[in-house]
């Protein structure tokens, strides 16, 4: 075999685990065309068997992702530590969502199989940003998860609030793409590198540019738009609260988690010597969010609304693990993100499944849930101490590490102190409304329907898993630790830190 050759078997073997993922979407939009209407609702539950056992997979020897270290495509796409970690995050991530998928189902008035598809999809660009290490795959990463979410957060046509919910977030994301798209044309126009690992050796060089600057700024927006950070979070809200149940699941987890993927990838591998400078910035972005998160919530009666703002909330205390610029906050930041997959599936679980044939989402929907279904009324109160900060679970240790990696860096900058202390009072805030939750379930007074939830075995395994992790990771951290303490060692180390 000559050189051309083997480089093309070694980018292949590097990529197998997209191109399987790809490949299955394909199938199950080829099997639609044969299979009988009411096997097609199915499917789904073959897809997430399929993404399951890619999962156990990627613990393998002889799995692409054990090709730690190596490149592809000149360098365009990177298989390390940190890639291999969001890796395993989407895969199990997009398996539960098909099972609420499924769950789902009968709310979708046609179309399912594609429904199915268009999730796996979503599943494959997030797997190649996980490896972006090039404005190119950056950007043609994050258009592959948007476009698919443009469809999926529309796909229940018959709704107004959905198609209103699609129309929003096409127009905000296409003017979040926008912004993008001219930072990376400016970066590239000032320096010439399209690649991270180049561009970091000449980053330092253009901090008083003022063009390269602002071309940074802009892909900050666009990635901003991605976690629903403050200033870019007006769509979230809305598109949370019409879209269908399992695509704002997927949407909460998924597109969030490449967003911060892609995130940690620019600010620590594209521009380290950039970053140390915007401290201050990153310490304003993140307390805004947190305390904008958290107040707007407070209000709020549609439970997809609620966990809205509250995922604005989550996106800026992960940010917190950005701001401390070391890393144990990168380290945080994934452990983090691993106990807010099991927590918002959880949360999100209960909703599809209680709340799927109600026309209404409010809070007060799950009135008398405690009498209708202990288990999923006990899932979802987990979950709301989760998200709260409650220990023993993963939302609580999440919290500590993030605070504590902010509380060390307060020496040398006094800010990381209001910081922190911000980081607090969101948490304080949050068990508020978090908690009216658990109130509707087990102490309202008035309860509209008092009908058993029935529970097929694919839900109680969702609900099983998710209550597994929330307690795995809030009881025993130390594995989870090991491997984001590992993924992170891959990020450029700031200069001072």
């Amino acid at each position: 075999m000559d050189l051309a050759g083997k480089f093309l078997t070694m980018n292949l073997s590097l990529i197998s685990l997209e191109i399987a993922v790809t490949a299955l979407g394909l199938v199950m939009l080829i099997a639609d065309l044969w299979l009988p209407p009411e096997r097609k609702r199915w499917m789904g539950y073959g897809a997430a068997v399929a993404l399951g056992l890619l999962f156990l997979n990627t613990f393998t020897s002889h799995c692409s992702c054990a090709l730690v270290g190596q490149s592809a495509f000149g360098g365009m796409f990177v298989q390390d530590a940190l890639s291999v970690f969001f890796k395993r995050f989407f895969l199990l991530a997009g398996a539960l969502v098909l099972v609420l998928a499924v769950e789902f189902a009968d709310r979708i008035a046609g179309g399912i199989s594609e429904y199915y598809s268009l999730i796996v999809f979503a599943l494959a660009g997030m797997l190649v940003a996980a490896s972006a290490n090039d404005f190119t795959l950056l950007f043609v990463s994050i258009e592959l998860i948007t476009i698919t979410f443009y469809v999926l957060t529309s796909f229940t046509r018959g709704r107004v609030a959905s198609l209103e919910a699609g129309v929003k977030y096409l127009i905000l994301g296409a003017l979040a793409s926008a912004f993008m798209v001219f930072g990376i044309a400016l970066v590239w126009g000032t320096t010439g590198k399209f690649n991270f690992g180049d561009l970091a050796m000449v980053a330092g060089k253009f901090a008083d540019n003022k063009i390269f600057l602002s071309g940074v700024l802009f892909v900050l927006v666009g990635l901003g738009f991605k976690i629903a950070a403050f200033p870019f979070q007006i769509w979230t809200p809305d598109v949370y609260q019409g879209a269908p149940t399992p695509t704002t699941a997927f949407l909460a987890v998924g597109s969030k988690a490449a967003g911060f993927a892609l995130l940690l990838r620019f600010l620590f591998s594209a521009i380290p010597d950039i970053t140390a400078q915007w401290a201050s910035l990153l310490i304003v972005i993140s307390g805004v969010t947190i305390l904008y998160g958290n107040l707007c919530a407070l209000p709020q009666r549609n439970l997809k609304r609620l966990l809205g703002y509250s995922s604005i909330a989550h996106a800026g205390y992960l940010l917190l693990g950005v701001a401390a610029l070391n890393g144990a906050g990168q380290s945080a930041l994934l452990y983090y993100l691993g106990g807010y997959l099991f927590t918002v599936l959880a949360a999100f679980a209960v909703i599809t499944l209680v709340l799927r044939h109600l026309e209404s989402e409010d809070v007060f929907g799950l009135a008398g849930l405690a009498q209708r279904s202990p288990t999923l009324a006990a899932t979802m109160t987990l979950a709301m101490a989760s998200l709260a900060g409650i220990p023993p679970l993963a939302g609580f240790f999440g919290k500590f590490l993030l605070i504590k990696a902010i509380v060390e860096r307060g020496a040398a900058h006094p800010a990381y102190y209001a910081l922190a202390l911000v980081a607090v009072v969101g948490v304080v805030i949050s068990i508020y409304y978090y908690f009216g939750v658990v109130r509707a379930m087990y102490w309202s007074e008035t309860v509209a329907d008092r009908s058993p939830v029935t529970l097929s075995w694919p839900a109680r395994a969702v609900v099983g898993v998710c209550v597994a992790g929330m307690f795995w990771l809030g009881l025993f951290p130390r594995t989870a630790l090991g491997w984001t303490g590992e993924a992170v060692r891959v990020l450029n180390a700031l200069p001072g830190m």
